[in-house]
């Protein structure tokens, strides 16, 4: 599959989007694939329980306590490479805030993930990042993934090559 196209990964339960997040973990590990992983769906379709199997696989996630960062904006889990989880939920207009953690969360050479990413602004966004949208299906889950930059592009390769039983053809 061709990483310049957007993937579609079919995830029929939640430990399939717990078994997504720690494929990401390995993958976004690696410092030549780590790219930011923004997310956009709706409220309920994964994104969360996503962080949270990415988090709680990489070194230090049993420290790691994921939850939304709705009220607090970041949350920063003790794993390595670290994760800076950002929620744009209640800030739809956007927040200054938000570019100081990106820029950390790069400096740091942490991984960042941006749920409510449709709030983010382009000059904002990463560019070496996988852009995750969670699309409504009948049963399960729908994500369509597309790679942005060199490491988002490596990113989703590697992806694509570990979960081939997920892809939705």
């Amino acid at each position: 599959m061709d990483p310049s196209q957007p993937a579609r990964l079919r995830l029929p339960d939640e430990a399939a989007t717990l078994e997504l997040g720690r494929i990401l973990a390995e993958i976004l590990a690696n410092p030549a694939t780590r790219a930011a992983l923004l997310l956009r769906g709706d409220l309920g379709s994964g994104k969360t329980t996503l962080v949270r199997g990415l988090a709680g696989a990489l070194p230090g996630g049993d420290e790691a306590e994921v939850a939304s960062p709705s009220f607090n904006i970041v949350n920063v889990y003790p794993t390595r490479p670290e994760v800076f989880h950002v929620d744009l939920y209640r800030i739809p207009g956007g927040d200054p805030c938000v570019e100081e953690h990106l820029e950390a969360a790069l400096e740091n050479q942490a991984v960042a993930v941006v749920e409510w990413a449709q709030h983010l602004s382009r000059a904002l966004a990463p560019p070496d990042r996988l852009e995750c949208d969670w699309l409504p299906v009948p049963s399960g889950r729908l994500c369509e993934l597309t790679a942005h930059g060199r490491r988002g592009a490596a990113a989703l390769t590697a992806l694509i090559a570990a979960c081939p039983n997920l892809l939705d053809r």
